[in-house]
């Protein structure tokens, strides 16, 4: 595996490192490639319950390396523009949770690893945005025309997409963008806390969950509840729900095994 992509498992956990400090962490193609390799080795590992995606370094990520932006005609450049969603569809087709740990900015392309994530914990001080169309790019990239109007609403969704600019860590809680906001001396226990607490959950329940959140984003009403029906089932079938009904009654903490 290159070094530009780090994966560390530990205790349920998964963690993927952008490992590209010098360069920000950007994303050039072969990067891309590989992480979204590795991504799939922490989907496929049953020992993993949950995973942080992490950046090395002062940044979370800059968006797509600009060695990559050179002249090419519009069939090259249309499968490189497609190649660079891969990691947003892995992250969202893992049935398995999974942090942003922003400990630095996230922007450009950053920030679209960032939303396609689950959970978003930021460290104080942090920056994220969009800012595609000040270099004359769509403001919709790398997923952020799906998921920020979904988060933040359409009218801030509008002005971050149309201006490009870039918000600190306590507009980004504000505004939905991220979970939680940390001081910068407790957030590696605070990503490391909340990453303990998903992979000791029902891996089941929490697979379930996942496809109901990102499926219901496309069907209406109806269609979900049939869904909703559907997963529940699934879960009342399970050895996880007869532990967490057990552990409850018993007052104890109970013991997932995702069966």
């Amino acid at each position: 595996m290159s070094d530009d992509i780090l994966l560390d498992i530990e205790r349920g956990v998964a963690t993927v490192t952008l490992n590209r400090p010098d360069r920000l962490n950007t994303l050039a193609i072969p990067t891309v490639d590989r992480l979204v390799d590795v991504l799939a080795k922490a989907a496929a590992d049953d020992d993993v319950r949950a995973v942080v995606l992490a950046g090395a370094g002062k940044r979370f990520c800059a968006g797509a390396d600009q060695a990559e932006m050179v002249e090419r005609d519009p069939q090259a450049w249309e499968p490189i523009v497609r190649r660079y969603l891969d990691p947003v569809r892995a992250i969202v087709g893992m049935d398995k949770p999974v942090i942003a740990a922003l400990h630095g900015d996230a922007v450009g392309g950053g920030l679209g690893l960032a939303l396609a994530c689950d959970f978003r914990i930021a460290a104080q001080g942090i920056r994220m945005g969009a800012p595609f169309t000040p270099i004359g790019l769509a403001g919709c990239d790398m997923s952020a025309g799906w998921f920020l109007p979904r988060l933040v609403g359409l009218g801030t969704a509008t002005d971050l997409m149309f201006t490009g600019r870039l918000v600190a860590a306590d507009e980004a809680l504000a505004i939905g963008l991220v979970h939680r906001v940390v001081a910068r001396e407790d957030f590696d226990t605070e990503v490391a806390t909340l990453a303990q607490q998903l992979a000791a959950g029902p891996p089941i329940a929490h697979r379930w969950t996942k496809r109901a959140i990102h499926r219901s984003l496309g069907v209406d009403m109806n269609a979900e509840f049939e869904f909703e029906i559907f997963a529940q089932v699934q879960c009342i079938q399970s050895d996880d729900h007869r532990e967490g009904v057990a552990a409850f009654q018993q007052r104890r903490t109970p013991v997932f095994r995702g069966r």
